[in-house]
């Protein structure tokens, strides 16, 4: 059989990166908290729920190198932080995402819970 993959996932293409980027489960979370309005640091650890300071810290500036959400700090209101245009355009591809994950997660728990037992 073969690869039909192809270069497409080779280590430095698109494909694998916004793999990489969609894998990290904060930064999912992170960009469809920030899919509604701008949020502040705070505002998205109550939204997002079991991030920690750090590491949603950690993530903000990672989302940022990439270009998909920008850091607002103006004098006189707190630091927010909102989707890019390009930020905007993974929101789609994630809640394609979150509605399988909501069709077939009960599915997969039923096959962990069969092959566990």
């Amino acid at each position: 059989m073969q690869n039909t993959a192809g270069p497409a996932f080779l280590a430095d293409c698109p494909t694998r990166l916004s793999t990489e980027i969609l894998a990290d489960k904060w930064s999912a979370l992170v960009l469809f908290g920030l899919s509604q309005r701008p949020r502040r640091h705070g505002e998205l650890i109550e939204a997002i729920g079991g991030i920690s300071r750090k590491v949603l810290t950690q993530t903000l500036r990672r989302l940022q190198q990439y270009g998909l959400i920008e850091r607002h700090a103006e004098t006189a209101r707190p630091v927010e932080y909102r989707l890019t245009d390009l930020g905007q355009t993974l929101i789609e591809p994630i809640e394609v995402l979150t509605s399988w994950a909501r069709d077939h997660g009960a599915a997969i728990a039923d096959f962990q819970e069969a092959a566990e037992a």
